[in-house]
């Protein structure tokens, strides 16, 4: 198959921080289950991203198997995507390396992530400033052509463009230049307890989020506990029912109506009926998930895969590797 024929290339990841909430599934890993059956996908746990900020060596490893089983328990299938782990792949921190002579401090002291993180602190890690670099050679070492990410991922997106542009003009056509695939409905799930605020695994309040593992009585309090408001009214209105108004988005990508069909089924009801539903709706959604994630977690199969992924993701990503550094004369050259 010539290139003009071959199957366009995705690639992702998750950071192995914790349990996956639903705004992360919602807005980019349900995308990659979709993917797969007409991209050729490869889907990673980005570890070496995880770092930027201390972590617990065991806690890590075992949030790297979490997220594993999670792909797999949503529907990735392992031959039909390459599942692996980053640090597996040492092309990514070199690549990294390349593609941090090619940026500039300007372009990176602007990234949005980086000043909300770093704020308010006399000195930041040189881990958050440079996390879109090393976020741009994960993408560009596999000749990516599709992202799915969360819609606060936009900039980083459009970071590793730039780089890859740059380098082109200079390198001759050294890199794929690659487009963000960002989900319209459902993309920006908010949190339950603060819906002017993006859903997050980090927040303090474990009622902010609903994460694809919680139990039954987890989802339930915190959906029954989430914030409305006093006019008591079903309606779509971010503006002035933020709290309704995400209820309705995670509702209705859960349960495939649109949200004029909800509103109209609620039509006279109050919020209490419309949580109690929306609970069930939640639950019923992830139980095969849940199911699926504890079929696999402990499993030698795990292990196989992450093992036969990270050596194909390899293979992939010698060859990119290689190409990169002929272009700027490092090394020896091509055997």
């Amino acid at each position: 198959m010539s290139d003009n024929q071959r199957l366009k290339r995705v690639f992702s990841g998750v950071q192995p921080t914790g349990n996956i909430h639903i705004g992360n599934y919602l807005g980019a890993l349900r995308q990659f289950v979709e993917l797969q059956e007409d991209h050729d996908c490869i889907y990673c746990i980005v570890d070496e991203h995880a770092i930027t900020v201390p972590q617990d060596p065991k806690e890590l490893r075992s949030h790297i198997l979490d997220v594993a089983s999670l792909y797999l328990a949503i529907g990735v299938d392992p031959k039909k995507s390459i599942i692996f782990v980053q640090s597996d792949v040492p092309a990514h921190a070199e690549l990294s390396w390349i593609l941090t002579c090619n940026s500039y401090t300007g372009e990176l002291f602007r990234m949005t992530q980086f000043k909300s993180k770093s704020q308010n602190k006399e000195s930041a890690p040189a881990g958050l400033l440079m996390y879109p670099v090393l976020m741009a050679a994960d993408i560009l070492l596999y000749d990516t052509d599709v992202v799915p990410v969360g819609n606060d991922q936009k900039q980083h997106i459009e970071l590793a463009r730039d780089i890859a542009t740059r380098v082109n003009n200079t390198r001759k056509k050294t890199f794929v230049v690659p487009e963000g695939r960002f989900m319209k409905e459902g993309a920006r799930i908010m949190a339950l307890d603060d819906p002017t605020q993006k859903m997050s695994k980090s927040a303090e309040n474990i009622h902010s989020r609903i994460s694809l593992l919680d139990d039954e009585n987890k989802i339930k309090k915190s959906i029954m506990k989430s914030t409305t408001d006093s006019d008591g009214t079903i309606r779509f209105d971010v503006e002035n029912k933020p709290g309704v108004s995400n209820l309705l988005n995670i509702y209705s990508v859960l349960s495939g109506k649109t949200i004029d069909e909800l509103v109209s089924e609620y039509d006279g009801k109050g919020y209490g009926d419309f949580k109690k539903d929306l609970v069930d709706v939640t639950i019923s959604s992830l139980a095969p998930i849940k199911e699926k994630f504890d079929e696999i977690r402990h499993s030698d199969e795990l292990i196989e895969i992450l093992n036969d992924g990270a050596e194909r993701a390899n293979a992939i990503a010698v060859r990119t590797l290689q190409r990169v550094k002929d272009v700027y004369g490092l090394g020896l050259g091509s055997k």
